[in-house]
């Protein structure tokens, strides 16, 4: 097969742990070849975000059109999109070139707490993207701010599922990252009815910069070699687990996961023979 191709369209991280910076080093270790569209430029490190510029939209269009015209895209991911005129112009290209495998991670704040898109923008989430989405990713805060549920309970994460698909995503992961206990579960539920739990060892970590943004990539990348979406969520929830599990100790502050680890340790993709 031709070389899977995944495109992100989020915030550049000038630490590297999120944003674009994470998702093109998760696309690179699960072998898929990674294009890019940045909608904003942050100055940050594991201490924190210091300064946000975005981007206009004629700008992250043109990035959009310079990379669908020609490269294409096997699967695409939204993460930092800001304000209501990029998520405007995501959409729009979004649907002039038929992308149908969209991953919508609705990033809203960074881990120190700074803003990363504003809160007026969050009605264009719903109204615009969500019914593009293949599958939307949120953690518990921002499933919360899209679906206005207080969400403390696995039948809370459920109920917050039920009414993203409502808004017209074909599927939903919510994330139960921030529920106490054991384990770490995300729900995928799609609106074919059926519904899954994913569970791994939760790792006590201060390490955890861009684990959302880790994540959506690593099901991107797994939907652009073709996986099916409860395999490729699957793919992910391993990937992310072992890069926070073996994360670098980078930085005074939270720290990036090992976007490496998949590679170290020689795990295979699904489908993928041993290599001799």
């Amino acid at each position: 097969m031709t070389q899977p191709r995944a495109l992100t369209i989020a915030g550049s991280d000038s630490g590297g742990g999120a944003g674009i910076q994470a998702d093109l080093k998760t696309f690179t270790a699960l072998r898929s070849y990674g294009t890019s569209v940045i909608t904003c430029v942050t100055a940050q490190n594991t201490l924190g975000v210091t300064g946000v510029y975005p981007l206009t939209p004629d700008q992250v269009a043109a990035q959009l059109d310079a990379v669908l015209s020609d490269i294409g895209t096997d699967a695409a991911k939204t993460g930092m999109l800001y304000d209501t005129g990029i998520i405007a112009a995501v959409a729009d290209r979004v649907k002039r070139y038929g992308i149908r495998n969209l991953v919508v991670d609705p990033v809203m704040i960074a881990k120190g707490g700074h803003p990363l898109l504003l809160p007026e923008a969050q009605a264009a989430v719903r109204e615009l993207l969500l019914p593009l989405a293949l599958v939307v990713t949120p953690n518990l805060p921002e499933a919360e701010a899209l679906t206005g549920l207080t969400i403390r309970t696995r039948a809370d994460m459920e109920a917050a599922g039920r009414l993203l698909l409502r808004m017209g995503a074909r599927a939903a992961v919510v994330k139960g990252g921030h529920l106490d206990g054991e384990p770490a579960a995300d729900l995928l539920i799609a609106a074919d009815g059926s519904r899954q739990w994913l569970e791994a060892e939760r790792v006590d970590s201060r390490h955890t910069h861009g684990t959302g943004c880790t994540f959506s990539a690593a099901l991107t990348a797994g939907l652009a070699r073709g996986l099916e979406l409860p395999e490729a969520v699957g793919l992910a929830k391993d990937f992310i687990t072992l890069a926070i599990r073996k994360a670098p100790g980078i930085g005074a502050g939270h720290g990036p996961t090992n976007h490496l680890a998949w590679l170290e340790e020689g795990r295979r993709l699904p489908g993928e023979e041993v290599r001799r």
